[in-house]
């Protein structure tokens, strides 16, 4: 199935870590020519070093998604560089403090991690949507996560990020509409990972008593499916939701997370 995204403009945050790369590769596949901003710049030039086979498709850019003004210099610069912005996929953001509770999270930590997951998707939002708006075609893609869908203790100050995105997103596509502009968030479970093998299962074996191997079947034993989300999932519902193919959804939160939580 063709997609549309072949000659797009894809501007994605986040793009050096986590699931980042593989978001990137994946519009690349399909032909988008990508824009991939962030603070570390290492980490972006050396992703464009590993995708070699795009590197005349992806274009690095500087930005911190956390400082208004940096979002709107970014987004300049793109739309200098590659004449327009098709399509957005807020990808940056981070965990903020886990195992703690509400009473002990700092007010630093919740005001950090708040910050950067949901100031940092509206400040690259409202730094793009009035050139969407004003060529009536865009598709925003924000990356939530299935714990600003259902609670999880020990991750409030997360939760509570993720959740406000949801609202962001809701609120800005009943706003964005009426202007051809799709605004939909992806909501991750657990994804399989470097992340997930090094610190997330070796973590729950150690707290249970139990060998890794033995902590992941126990995971995987909690979605419908049966099984840990990859990277490759949670690209593939971007590239969906910022195709055409999706013309006429907006608004929506898509959990990407094995039936988790729908259960």
């Amino acid at each position: 199935m063709d997609l549309g995204l072949s000659g797009k403009v894809t501007l994605i945050t986040g793009a050096g870590k986590g699931m980042g790369p593989a978001i990137t590769k994946a519009f690349c596949s399909e032909g988008s020519f990508v824009a991939v901003i962030g603070r570390d710049l290492n980490a972006l030039e050396v992703l464009k070093q590993e995708y070699s086979e795009f590197a005349d498709r992806i274009s690095v850019f500087s930005c911190d998604v956390t400082d208004a003004a940096d979002c709107e210099k970014a987004a300049a610069a793109v739309l200098a560089a590659l004449g327009q912005i098709d399509v957005l996929v807020n990808v940056a953001g981070g965990t903020g403090p886990v195992g703690i509770p509400a009473w002990e999270t700092s007010p630093e930590a919740f005001d950090e991690i708040v910050r950067l997951n949901m100031a940092g998707c509206f400040h690259m939002m409202r730094a793009v949507l009035p050139g969407m708006i004003a060529r009536r075609y865009g598709k925003i893609v924000n990356v939530g996560g299935t714990f600003g869908m259902h609670g999880r203790a020990g991750r409030m100050a997360y939760s509570a990020s993720k959740w406000g995105l949801r609202g962001i997103t809701k609120s800005t596509a009943i706003e964005a509409g009426p202007h051809n502009v799709n605004v939909n968030i992806v909501a991750p479970g657990m994804v399989d990972g470097p992340r997930f093998r090094t610190k997330v299962m070796p973590g729950m074996a150690a707290a249970r008593g139990i060998t890794e191997d033995e902590a992941i079947a126990e995971h995987a034993a909690e979605y419908a499916l049966r099984r840990i989300s990859q990277a490759e999932d949670v690209a593939n519902a971007c590239l969906f939701l910022a195709s055409d193919a999706s013309r006429q959804i907006t608004g929506v939160d898509l959990p990407v997370d094995g039936g988790w939580a729908a259960l």
